[in-house]
């Protein structure tokens, strides 16, 4: 016969009953992220990445577009500037430096080339890449596919305060 088990308690888990239980306790704050990147991929993702970015944030930085321009080495390959909210331009290797996450807003007209760029250099730096795709699920088909394959997390929602609550979970 099994002894019968202790029901737990809602707030056990956030205090220490006993000395012995008081040792594992972590009384330090969780620190927060190092750097989020919001970036709009489209005009309806700006207005939300906008006004998003009037809220209080620790190291977040918002970027209503990302354009794909012909890069200045000699590779001949093409660099992502970021146009940010208030509207100084920098580019997406500079942002890349001091972030740990990136995460691309689009709605059903998000330039697909630009996400592949920056999904592929978050890659390339092992930086965790996010998209929120802002409408119903079968307008937006296009640019899930572009983004799937570039973000770790990808949430379709219709309701545009999601990017603000993925925020907050992140710490940003």
């Amino acid at each position: 016969m099994t002894a019968p088990m202790r029901p737990v308690l809602l707030n056990s888990c956030a205090r220490a009953a006993t000395a012995e239980e008081l040792r594992y306790r972590i009384d330090r704050p969780i620190r927060p992220r190092r750097g989020a990147r919001v970036v709009a991929l489209d005009e309806l993702a700006a207005r939300v990445v906008r006004d998003v970015a009037a809220q209080t944030w620790n190291a977040a930085r918002f970027y209503l577009s990302a354009l794909r321009v012909p890069a200045n080495g000699a590779g001949g390959g093409r660099a992502v500037v970021l146009r940010s909210v208030d509207r100084t331009r920098t580019s997406l290797d500079t942002e890349l430096a001091d972030a740990d996450v990136v995460v691309m807003v689009a709605a059903a007209d998000g330039n697909g080339a630009t996400a592949s760029a920056i999904g592929r250099a978050c890659a390339s730096r092992g930086i965790m890449a996010a998209g929120i795709i802002l409408g119903d699920a079968r307008d937006v088909r296009d640019v899930v596919s572009a983004l799937r394959p570039h973000a770790q997390v990808l949430m379709v929602t219709s309701d545009e305060q999601d990017l603000s609550e993925v925020l907050t979970a992140l710490r940003a």
